[in-house]
């Protein structure tokens, strides 16, 4: 059985299928959750973390370079997005001081900005400003950044310091990730709000799949998936994004997803999984998940996540 298949994991995915796919009680999920700070890659990956806060002595890139080809996923912000994914209690990095350490000890690497102020990317930002609520830093200023920098098509673009004015699927989905974690935890102001309704409207109005200067379908990572998911669009990363927005704003899903639905749907196995696609490569501290072309769990998870939400919504029929 998938499910059974699905429970037999570690407590960070583990917790997510109790609640999300199995409906159990809280008393349950959260139990399990507990256990991310001590057992499994939680536990492990909170061993990683330098006495000065960090890991491995870098904001984004790690401050020894690597031997290993491609983008090292080592550094302090790649390791506190997964930690938060993976679920684990805040309170466990508040203890340890990781806010004013990294307050004290951290700086990007481009123009040595103090890291909780962010940096120019938006996709590094949409990471910052999660990050900086999930352990209860003060980052406001870091959400109003996304609606002074959204381009006249309703997205964001990681290169728009660099002269870039269309919009990016890649930049958008993960803008649209951070300005949702900030609405969710602070109610959001006006600007934000109509900043990621109008970044949302964006991507729908392209179906999640298409250019809107041509038409044509985007690039073959649009259904690609490959976990971890790092900084990488698809339509299972964009439909989820979809998915927990409509938990927050009530109604429900929008017509246009029927598309990308369909293309997470028929990327299942006839085992019911979903197999782990190709990786970007680049350093990691240890692997979290299956090499390409084996079942993932993390996979089957999030695409079990989406289609549950679809259809529970009656949208079969769209």
């Amino acid at each position: 059985m998938t499910l059974d298949w699905l429970l037999d994991s570690d407590p960070a995915l583990r917790w997510q299928v109790e609640r999300d796919l199995l409906g159990a009680p809280a008393q349950v999920w959260e139990r399990t959750r507990s256990r991310v700070a001590t057992e499994g890659i939680g536990a492990r990956l909170l061993a990683r973390q330098d006495p000065d806060g960090r890991w491995a002595g870098g904001a984004y890139f790690p401050a020894e370079p690597s031997s290993v080809e491609g983008q090292p996923w080592t550094a302090t912000t790649w390791s506190l997005t997964a930690l938060r994914e993976w679920g684990l209690d805040p309170q466990v990095l508040r203890e340890r001081r990781t806010v004013e350490l990294l307050e004290r000890h951290c700086r990007w690497e481009r123009d040595d900005l103090p890291y909780w102020e962010g940096e120019v990317d938006c996709c590094i930002n949409a990471a910052t400003l999660a990050n900086g609520l999930w352990l209860g830093r003060d980052i406001e200023p870091l959400a109003h950044r996304f609606v002074e920098h959204r381009l006249d098509d309703g997205g964001w673009n990681c290169d728009r310091v660099d002269g870039a004015r269309r919009s990016s699927f890649h930049s958008t989905l993960n803008s649209l990730i951070g300005l949702l974690a900030h609405e969710i935890a602070t109610g959001g102001g006006e600007a934000t709000r109509a900043a990621r309704r109008a970044g949302e409207e964006s991507l729908l109005s392209r179906r999640l799949l298409y250019r809107r200067s041509t038409g044509e379908r985007v690039g073959s990572w649009v259904d690609r998936f490959a976990f971890p998911f790092r900084w990488r669009y698809d339509v299972l990363r964009a439909t989820d994004h979809f998915r927990r927005a409509a938990a927050l704003d009530g109604g429900p899903p929008d017509p246009r997803l029927a598309e990308a639905i369909e293309l997470v749907r028929s990327a299942q196995r006839a085992d019911g999984r979903w197999p782990q696609g190709v990786r970007d490569p680049g350093a990691v501290w240890f692997e979290v998940d299956v090499p390409a072309g084996e079942p993932s769990r993390w996979l089957t998870l999030y695409a079990l996540r989406v289609l549950g939400w679809w259809e529970s919504e009656g949208q079969s029929a769209r």
